[in-house]
């Protein structure tokens, strides 16, 4: 009875972590870039009273005995898939349609990596994310520019007044890895490298398996309302159902301890 406490008990903790997750994405379903995760659990170690197999009367027995200890939290990836592409009409705003991320670089020159492509201009023309982080390797757009071009390809053009045609300031290359999931949060929508998510590729936009960029749009949060909802009702149920168990556990457990002769 003790074993059906502990097993529900880990139950409770483990939908609580999942709300925690579920709530995370609900949160962020307006955040440019962001990309919803999920919670995976597994089961406990078992406990083996009669292993499959054994002899009972010179006859084996085909299914054992094994009562399981609850379960616990294993990872929390996150999922990739495509968001939803809004169109801004501003030039500097970029999406990545297909696989791939821009390279930001940190104050401490560390690479991060992003799928926010809300670009703007810093007081030099760099080309900068909102909290002010340049693109790495930078690119800078000359004072004189009246229109920035961005090619799906990544190659930036600008053109001065006068001018008929533009000139080539810079290409944007993307970054691909062979599990980006192994990718951690950093927050503000950026990831930093880890060796789970294998070594950096860089492509150019359209080739080699990465995707375009799209000028004028943003790739906005990839959750989905109505299935992180259900999934929030399914995990409330699931914690209502092993809190449950645990009172039914601890009313048998009352009963066994009135027990009188």
């Amino acid at each position: 009875m003790m074993r059906a406490l502990w097993s529900s008990a880990s139950g409770m903790v483990a939908q609580q972590k999942n709300i925690d997750v579920i709530s995370n994405n609900i949160s962020n379903v307006n955040t440019v870039g962001f990309k919803g995760s999920r919670a995976d659990f597994q089961d406990l170690i078992y406990q083996v009273i009669q292993p499959a197999g054994t002899l009972n009367q010179e006859r084996t027995i085909p299914t054992g005995i094994e009562i399981g200890h609850g379960t616990q939290l294993v990872a929390t990836p996150t999922r990739f898939a495509q968001g939803d592409l809004k169109d801004t009409e501003d030039t500097l705003d970029m999406a990545i349609q297909g696989e791939g991320f821009f390279r930001i670089q940190m104050p401490d020159g560390q690479t991060t990596y992003t799928r926010a492509g809300a670009f703007t201009l810093d007081g030099t023309g760099n080309l900068v994310t909102a909290n002010g982080l340049p693109l790495d390797p930078s690119l800078q757009v000359p004072p004189e520019a009246e229109d920035v071009l961005i090619a799906e390809d990544g190659t930036v053009s600008t053109r001065a007044a006068g001018d008929i045609d533009p000139t080539i300031v810079g290409n944007i290359q993307l970054a691909l890895f062979p599990n980006p999931r192994g990718l951690q949060h950093a927050g503000r929508g950026l990831y930093k490298l880890t060796s789970a998510a294998g070594s950096e590729m860089l492509r150019t936009p359209g080739q080699q398996g990465a995707g375009i960029i799209r000028s004028g749009m943003l790739e906005m949060s990839n959750v989905k309302i109505v299935e992180e909802m259900v999934g929030m009702i399914v995990a409330q149920r699931s914690y209502e159902a092993n809190a449950k168990s645990i009172q039914t556990a601890d009313e048998m457990l009352g009963t066994a301890n009135t027990l009188r002769r």
